[in-house]
């Protein structure tokens, strides 16, 4: 019988599982958006709101809780900063999953977590308004093919 088997195992022992958790934590609090497995991601998803719940408090205690889960001061001070200011008025529900198909590889779940409140541009700047204006179908060929008959135009009338 499975009598209080309910922790996300992956496949590691407690060290190593613990140490996974951790470097996700800190991939998703930089990046505010990372890609895993749907269980690694199902597994996360509970430390990350309680540690964005913990920088709420603003509390020298609470900042150590943090640091003792997550081991990069810079991160934490980011997650205290400005990630705590953008969840103030949100009460839990700070990370969504969603579904990106399967891995290449051995065809895993493969899922995107992030942070609710997500800047839809990505921090260097390159986005959907980074994109090359196009110009409408055909417009482009009808320009070129025009050119190519003047051409072959000018060239019969230059041999006869």
């Amino acid at each position: 019988m499975r009598h209080r088997a309910h922790r996300y195992r992956l496949g590691r022992v407690g060290e190593h599982r613990t140490a996974l958790l951790r470097n996700l934590l800190v991939s998703l609090f930089r990046h505010e958006r990372i890609t895993t497995t749907e269980t690694k991601a199902k597994a996360v998803r509970p430390l990350a709101d309680r540690m964005v719940t913990l920088a709420k408090r603003e509390s020298l205690h609470a900042r150590r809780q943090a640091l003792s889960m997550v081991p990069d001061a810079e991160v934490v001070g980011r997650l205290f900063d400005t990630i705590a200011a953008r969840f103030a008025d949100r009460n839990g529900g700070y990370t969504r999953i969603l579904k990106r198909g399967p891995r290449p590889g051995d065809a895993a779940p493969m899922v995107y977590l992030e942070l609710v409140d997500r800047a839809e541009t990505p921090p260097d700047g390159k986005g959907k308004d980074a994109k090359k204006e196009k110009a409408p179908k055909g417009e482009g060929k009808r320009e070129a093919g025009a050119a190519g008959r003047g051409k072959r135009k000018q060239k019969a009338a230059a041999s006869a």
